[in-house]
């Protein structure tokens, strides 16, 4: 048989490989920054690119998108020719998904920090940086079937099903939840609204976490982890099991994100269901990474390249226990809005993703420069003190999230609130503290990592082309009669693709196509109004100051939380959310019914100097609102949006909003004046009182209506 020389290329997977490191810093010392202003507000030096509502987006789209992306790409590049025994399809493409990514990155951070946000969790980049991710993916995408398409080994791995299942997911992901009605060249209103923009929002943001940092980490451990320890891997039977069933499985699970609230029963239902059936097919891929290692352990005792590995895949069986757990109503109930889920993401994100990327780098650097690792002594110190500044990481948030949920729900004899929910932040300060230290020892750790690949970098020389050879694929692939299911379409991408876009569609359909036309789940209520201007102008500034990321918008029916914080939410009461504010994080108290609470005076002191009306607050000063200026030049764009989107202003209200948003606006500025504070009527903190003192109270008014129904019916 003849055999075809050829050249795998291994300077775009230098690139994906540099690229990884240098956003995997950058997003760890942004991750350290917000850690610090949790427990030192002041950290943000008074300037509003640094408050944690605008770098708390930067770091998990760093971490998720730049240095675990970057990641994907440096496994994939390196592991697909080599599987395909084939050099990616184009070289041009190659360089044009790496510079088009590290564009969208570098303008997604630079967004962010200004401000330009959609305030949809690990989706806040605006519509035209959405275009430009969809356009780099396809490119992707080609390159990577192009290459596929042209192998020379007629099998496809097990890794490389992973990487066919995550391009589809996350294009059928990105798509669905972007779509947006743009109101100047970079912002946009979501096109979902409440209840439904949450369910597809944690049908995305659940997903983004199952098949951007599970699946293609998944395919580079299939591969990777082998070839390190120089062992097949363990059962090729339960790789199919664990592929199948993990990407069917998953895509339902979205809705234990939002177990208790006003998402319909059933599908949150659904959500658990199928969140704990994962854990099988998870735990099948876990210990079909440790099998394979079997008989290996004393190389694993002296080999640092494996013993990142060994972590990596039992924090991924760490977290994909705990995952189902969490969905477990019982559990959520305490777990859901404390640092108990900040701890359970970062098992996964720390030691899942960043101890996999650590071992990848260690195995493929001196490989792709021909040359030996400068220090495995070195490598060795940077998993010890990553491991421990893991650990030092999570269990205080562990701790403190289980001191939240007490403290929260405990009552006095008498049947009052115990504590105040002020009290609830101060008391977990020193495991903040701790854990900013455990964040501190792993960001070292990484830097003892660049020191040890640029010494062992400068000692080598790239192999930019490596020569290979291998005989070219038949132009028929035989079958037989008796062939077994898996090896037929193993032979076969397309129908490989067209099978993982079924198996993956069918949760979301199922569970959003409901919601989205059967009336009943999401039932009115006649009280609830649009926004006025000046109130879309004020919400606008909230959600771009990123308030939703220490302030939930859901009301629980639990006790405790009907009272501290009054009536639990109701599904109508969001119709005119684009998009949801439901948060994920209390960090700060619940403000469903803060409207009317407290007098505007109280929220312009508030955002002045947080302390002055809540000591020992941890929220920063927003002194800039004080100075800006709203833009009214977009309001008519705004409500000309919002009546594209459904929302009923009148016909022809765009013209005369900006008259209403004045009127407005003098009436909070006289109301201010009587408690002598003085400010322009057009600042920003003017529009965002008139958004807080709005919030929950149209369900206050129908609520009143109905109390006052009830008392004529009495008397009667």
């Amino acid at each position: 048989m003849q055999l075809e020389k050829f050249y795998y290329d291994n300077k775009i997977v230098k690139m994906f490989a540099y690229a990884t490191i240098f956003w995997g810093i950058i997003g760890m010392l942004a991750g350290l920054w917000v850690a610090i202003d949790l427990y030192y507000p002041t950290a943000n030096l008074g300037l509003p690119y640094t408050t944690f509502g605008r770098m708390r987006p930067v770091h998990t789209n760093a971490v998720i998108f730049a240095f675990v992306g970057n990641g994907i790409f440096m496994g994939v590049y390196y592991s697909l020719q080599r599987l395909c025994k084939a050099r990616m399809f184009s070289d041009t493409l190659s360089k044009l998904h790496f510079w088009g990514w590290q564009l969208i990155i570098a303008f997604g951070a630079l967004t962010l920090l200004s401000g330009y946000t959609t305030g949809k969790e690990y989706a806040e980049l605006e519509w035209p940086l959405d275009i430009a991710i969809a356009v780099v993916w396809i490119i992707f995408g080609i390159n990577m079937f192009g290459t596929i398409i042209k192998r020379r080994e007629s099998h496809l791995y097990v890794a490389i099903w992973f990487y066919i299942a995550t391009w589809v997911t996350v294009a059928m992901l990105h798509i669905v939840n972007s779509f947006e009605i743009p109101f100047s060249f970079i912002k946009s209103y979501s096109w979902y609204a409440g209840v439904q923009d949450a369910l597809v929002q944690w049908w995305y943001g659940h997903n983004a976490v199952a098949f951007f940092l599970t699946t293609p980490y998944l395919g580079v451990m299939y591969y990777f982890l082998p070839k390190a320890a120089n062992r097949p891997i363990y059962s090729y039977r339960l790789s199919i099991i664990h592929f199948w069933a993990l990407i069917f499985l998953y895509i339902w699970a979205g809705p234990h994100h939002l177990l208790y609230t006003a998402l319909p029963d059933w599908a949150q239902s659904l959500g658990t269901v199928f969140s704990v059936m994962l854990l099988l097919p998870s735990w099948g891929g876990m210990l079909n990474g440790l099998f394979t290692l079997r008989g290996a352990w004393d190389k694993v005792r002296e080999d640092p390249v494996l013993k990142f590995m060994v972590v990596a895949v039992t924090c991924y069986g760490m977290a994909t226990f705990e995952g189902p757990m969490l969905s477990l109503k019982n559990v959520n109930a305490i777990s859901h809005f404390t640092d108990w889920t900040i701890a359970h993401v970062h098992i996964g994100a720390l030691g899942w993703n960043g101890f996999l990327t650590f071992g990848v780098l260690y195995w493929l650097i001196p490989r792709i420069f021909n040359t030996p690792l400068y220090s495995k002594k070195l490598a060795t110190t940077h998993f010890w003190i990553g491991t421990i500044g893991i650990v030092l990481y999570a269990v205080p948030l562990y701790w403190a999230g289980f001191t939240q949920a007490l403290m929260w729900k405990q009552f006095t004899p008498d049947g009052h609130l115990k504590y105040q929910f002020l009290e609830t932040v101060t008391h977990i300060l020193p495991m903040y503290i701790t854990r900013s230290i455990g964040g501190t020892l792993y960001l070292i750790g990484a830097f003892l990592m660049v020191y040890n690949l640029w010494k062992t970098v400068a000692a080598g020389q790239l192999v930019a082309n490596e020569a290979a050879e291998a005989p070219a694929l038949p132009k028929v692939i035989e079958t037989h009669s008796k062939q077994y299911w898996h090896r037929w379409i193993e032979a076969r991408p397309i129908q490989m693709l067209i099978f993982s876009l079924i198996a993956v569609a069918i949760g979301g359909i199922i569970e959003m196509v409901p919601t989205f036309l059967v009336k009943s789940n999401v039932p009115t209520i006649a009280s609830v109004k649009p926004y006025t201007p000046l109130e879309l102008q004020g919400r606008d500034i909230y959600v771009r100051e990123g308030c939703y990321l220490c302030h939930s918008q859901m009301i629980r029916p639990f006790r405790d939380e009907v009272a501290r914080y009054g009536e639990y939410s109701k599904a109508g009461e969001f119709v005119y959310d684009h998009p949801f504010q439901w948060g994920s994080k209390r960090t700060g108290p619940d403000l469903a019914r803060i409207g009317g609470k407290y007098p505007d005076s109280w929220h312009f002191n508030h955002m002045l100097d947080p302390r002055s009306m809540s000591p020992g607050s941890i929220m920063p000063a927003y002194t800039w609102l004080f100075d800006n200026k709203i833009d009214t030049s977009l309001t008519p764009a705004k409500i000309r949006a919002m009546q594209t989107l459904g929302v009923p202003y009148p016909e022809g209200y765009d013209k005369q909003a900006n008259k209403d948003l004045e009127a407005q606006a003098k009436s909070i500025k006289e109301t201010l004046k009587k408690d002598k504070i003085d400010i322009s009527s057009n600042a920003e903190i003017v529009a965002l009182i008139a958004y807080l003192q709005r919030v929950g109270t149209d369900i206050k008014a129908q609520s009143t209506a109905n109390n006052a129904t009830a008392i004529t019916n009495n008397n009667n």
